[in-house]
C-alpha cells in the first residue's frame, strides 16, 4: 500500500488531509510533536477502515529527522511527502521575541528543508514520488503585523520554485499550495484574525488540494 507522510499531521489542514487520503486508499504517516492529537487522528482513520501510523518527531531538529525518516522509508512504502507543519507568532515586529522567531523561522523553513533533503534521496530509488509545500498566501505578498511569518513562507516560495527547476527532468514532482486563511486551531491565542467564521474549513481546503493536485506546480487556493 502507498503512503503519505504528512507533517502537522494532529490538526488543522494536517489532519482533514490525512483523513481524506485515508479514504482514497492510502496508508498515512501522522507526523507531529505532540502524540495525543496524533494517536486521535489515528484512531480516526482506523475506526473508518484506513491505515494511519504516528511518528512524533521535532522537524526543527536535522538529527532527529534524518533518524526518523531513515526508519519511516524502511517500514512504508512513501510515495508523497506533504510538508504542512507550520507556526504562527503575529503583531509589529517591535512585540516579537526572539523566541517566536526562532520558532517560526526553526519550523516553516527549516523543518520544511529538514523533510525534502532527507526523503529525497529515498525518493529517487522510486519509479514516481511527490513533495508538496503547505505555503499560503503569506508566501505571495506582504501582510500587516505578518512580517517574520510571512519572510518564512515566502523563503519556502523560493525553496518550491528552484525544488520544482532542479527535480523537474526527474521522477519526482513538487507543487507548492498557496491557502488563504482558514477556521484551525492556528488562531488560538491570538486576535490577529478577528472573525474567524469567514474563514474556509480546513475540510474544504483539503478537499480543494486533493482534486486539484495533478500536474501542478502551482495551486492557490484563496
Amino acid at each position: 500500500m502507498e503512503a503519505i507522510a504528512i507533517t502537522g499531521a494532529g490538526t488543522g489542514l494536517g489532519k482533514e488531509l490525512a483523513l481524506q487520503y485515508a479514504r482514497k486508499g492510502y496508508a498515512v504517516i501522522l507526523i507531529g510533536r505532540r502524540k495525543q492529537p496524533l494517536l486521535a487522528v489515528k484512531q480516526e482513520i482506523e475506526s473508518a477502515g484506513g491505515q494511519a501510523f504516528v511518528h512524533t518527531l521535532d522537524i526543527r531538529c536535522y538529527e532527529e529527522v534524518e533518524r526518523a525518516v531513515e526508519e519511516i522509508a524502511q517500514k512504508y512504502r512513501v510515495t508523497c511527502l506533504i510538508n504542512n507543519a507550520g507556526i504562527g507568532h503575529f503583531g509589529p515586529l517591535s512585540s516579537l521575541s526572539r523566541k517566536q522567531i526562532d520558532e517560526m523561522i526553526g519550523t516553516n523553513i527549516n523543518g520544511t528543508i529538514y523533510m525534502t533533503k532527507a526523503f529525497l534521496p529515498y525518493f529517487q530509488t522510486l519509479p514516481k514520488a511527490k513533495i508538496m509545500n503547505i505555503i499560503s498566501t503569506a508566501g505571495l505578498r506582504g501582510k500587516m503585523n505578518e512580517s517574520v511569518y510571512v519572510a518564512t513562507k515566502f523563503a519556502i516560495r523560493g525553496f518550491s520554485e528552484s525544488l520544482i527547476k532542479e527535480l523537474e527532468q526527474t521522477n519526482i514532482s513538487v507543487t507548492a499550495v498557496y491557502m488563504g486563511g482558514m477556521d484551525t486551531p492556528f488562531w488560538e491565542g491570538t486576535n490577529h484574525i478577528k472573525d474567524r467564521s469567514r474563514l474556509r474549513s480546513p475540510k474544504q481546503v483539503a478537499e480543494y488540494i486533493i482534486a486539484n493536485e495533478h500536474g501542478q506546480a502551482e495551486m492557490i487556493v484563496e
